[in-house]
């Protein structure tokens, strides 16, 4: 503990100190002298009696208190004048972290998308500082939610987005794995089957764009439009990540913009970190017409290639884990900033200012009887 000014402490401590002299002095000096009253005879014989010297006690024993509790107080005072505080070295880590979660939304990853969505919502919830993003595609990329710090906003869409993935659960299971033709749904059915696809559509205008054209899951234009929607590439003070989920399930009818090894060149060649969830083998889709393995070690070799880190989505490695071994990385490593702050201690000097009041003011009204 420091005073911030001891200077107002040492001169109150001397002219405290200089008072109670002059007082004592004073005091010694009045009672050595009769100036006034009436002369009383034999008052060595009152002065003699029990009673005398126990009352000659109390009084001597509580006027010691009252000075001793008053002058406490003085000292207090002054000591809450001179402010004392200490010195705490804070350690604070600057949060310059853009993130985006760049999704594959093809039909056959709702299951992986519904789990990462509901489980993000609560890292987002956690954020501070650092600015989050969304991007969604499968024939063309619609960027979902810009960057923002705005958490509630972020959390508000990725509900939105879960609830998408369970339609298309839904829609799938119920509909187009059941019925060889869409157009002969039954009645009963046809009614939640149109509601379907009402809601499917708000979602699909934008990601299947050209979708009878261009094909589907066209994953390294969908990570390009990730990486070219964080501002200022160039920025090197920012750390930049994406987290994308996909099962590589290239449908390209008329060849990609941009192939995925090239678009991790240039995530590398853009300082920018991928991450990359994959499902398991059991969760894969059309395995007679995409090899698991081929798909597998073309999505992991692009993830590698920007330094980041290439998860399987299992039984034994959940999306829980997955996102919070990505929360580890170095590359998610923040700058750390220390601060020296002043914090001021006025609680003790307080303390004792009261408790000598108190006592000083109770040893006073018991004097007065």
């Amino acid at each position: 503990m420091e005073l911030m000014y001891p200077e107002l402490l040492i001169a109150g401590l001397c002219v405290t100190a200089l008072a109670l002299i002059v007082v004592f002095l004073l005091h010694r000096r009045n009672k050595s002298i009769f100036t006034d009253g009436t002369r009383a005879a034999n008052t060595s014989r009152i002065r003699s009696s029990k009673l005398y010297r126990s009352l000659a006690k109390r009084y001597i024993a509580l006027a010691a208190v009252m000075i001793t509790c008053l002058s406490g107080g003085i000292v207090s005072a002054f000591f809450l004048a001179a402010r004392p505080y200490k010195t705490d070295d804070v350690v604070s880590g600057v949060k310059k972290r853009d993130i985006i979660l760049c999704m594959d939304v093809s039909y056959s990853l709702y299951e992986l998308n519904s789990e990462l969505t509901e489980y993000l919502k609560g890292v987002v919830a956690g954020l501070e500082g650092d600015r989050f993003g969304i991007s969604i595609f499968n024939t063309s990329t619609v960027t979902y939610v810009p960057l923002t710090d705005d958490y509630d906003y972020i959390i508000d869409r990725l509900d939105e987005l879960h609830e998408y993935f369970e339609l298309q659960k839904e829609y799938f299971e119920n509909y187009y794995l059941v019925y060889d033709d869409l157009r002969f749904v039954p009645d009963s059915e046809a009614a939640r089957y149109q509601e379907l696809q009402d809601k499917l559509d708000y979602f699909e205008a934008g990601t299947l764009y050209d979708n009878w054209y261009r094909g589907s899951s066209l994953i390294g234009e969908g990570l390009g439009t990730a990486l070219y929607s964080f501002p200022y590439l160039n920025d090197s003070e920012r750390t930049r990540v994406i987290i994308m989920s996909t099962d590589n399930e290239l449908n390209a009818l008329q060849g990609e913009v941009l192939g995925l090894n090239e678009a991790a060149e240039y995530c590398k060649k853009n300082k920018v970190t991928l991450f990359g969830i994959f499902p398991s083998e059991e969760a894969f889709y059309d395995p007679e017409n995409y090899d698991y393995a081929s798909c597998l070690n073309g999505f992991k070799s692009a993830v590698e290639k920007t330094g980041g880190k290439f998860y399987v989505r299992t039984k034994s490695q959940t999306v829980s884990e997955i996102v919070q071994d990505i929360q580890k990385q170095e590359a998610m490593l923040i700058k750390v900033v220390m601060t020296r702050q002043t914090v001021d201690l006025p609680q003790i000097p307080f303390i004792f200012l009261v408790i000598s009041l108190a006592f000083g003011c109770a040893a006073g009204l018991v004097l007065q009887k």
